[in-house]
């Protein structure tokens, strides 16, 4: 029984001095100072993007400027009970002479101004600017109970008016002119007598000339 003990107990110690000399085998084997190589599976590669991240697109410039004049909250009443809906009014403008506007509804007030902007480009209209950026003569723009008379301004005057006629006269590019609202106030009606003075305007060329026959 001595002499199984003895054996059994040499032969465990064989394998363990084995299992130390594998282990210092594996680390000769790896120089000195250089870290071990690590898997780069899921992640990024190096000096590249980052993935699943997209890129922003790039945002062009607005041709034309906006302006929101006025929202109201229009109400119908139905079988079913009231139903809210939001209208808005809204001005574009170019800078050099060319404007627009629309109206439009939608149960939301984004939507609705979205909306509006969309006939207001189908709705455009051009003046012709003189020197100063103003208009060529003086003259009155009606619809319905509404009157708005505007006039020519020398050069530093700025625009004198508010509400929607300044949005709209400065969205088209209009720097110096007088202005006057008479009868309802409405802000609708009184873009829509505005843009009927604007559109009644007559070019400088035949302004002069007029003048020159009198």
């Amino acid at each position: 029984m001595d002499k199984e003990k003895k054996n059994l107990v040499e032969d465990t110690e064989e394998v363990e001095t084995e299992e130390v000399e594998t282990e210092e085998k594996d680390t000769e084997q790896t120089p000195q100072g250089d870290a071990p190589r690590r898997s780069n599976r899921g992640g990024r590669r190096e000096g590249g993007p980052r993935r699943g991240v997209r890129r922003a697109p790039a945002r062009r410039p607005k041709e034309f400027e906006e302006r929101v004049v006025a929202i109201n909250r229009v109400s119908k009443t139905t079988k079913g009970g009231r139903r809210l809906r939001f209208t808005a009014l809204v001005v574009i403008g170019y800078g050099k002479g060319k404007y627009g506007y629309g109206n439009a509804k939608a149960a939301e007030v984004p939507d609705a101004i979205r909306k509006a902007i969309e006939v207001a480009k189908k709705n455009t209209f051009t003046v012709e600017l003189v020197k100063g950026d103003t208009i060529a003569h003086e003259i009155v723009g009606r619809f319905g109970a509404t009157r708005v008379f505007l006039k020519p301004a020398p050069e530093g005057t700025g625009v004198i008016a508010g509400g929607s006629v300044r949005a709209i006269l400065e969205l088209a590019g209009i720097r110096n002119v007088y202005s006057k609202v008479y009868g309802s106030r409405t802000a609708l009606n009184v873009l829509k007598a505005t843009d009927n003075g604007l559109r009644g305007l007559k070019r400088a060329s035949d302004i002069k000339r007029l003048r020159g026959t009198l």
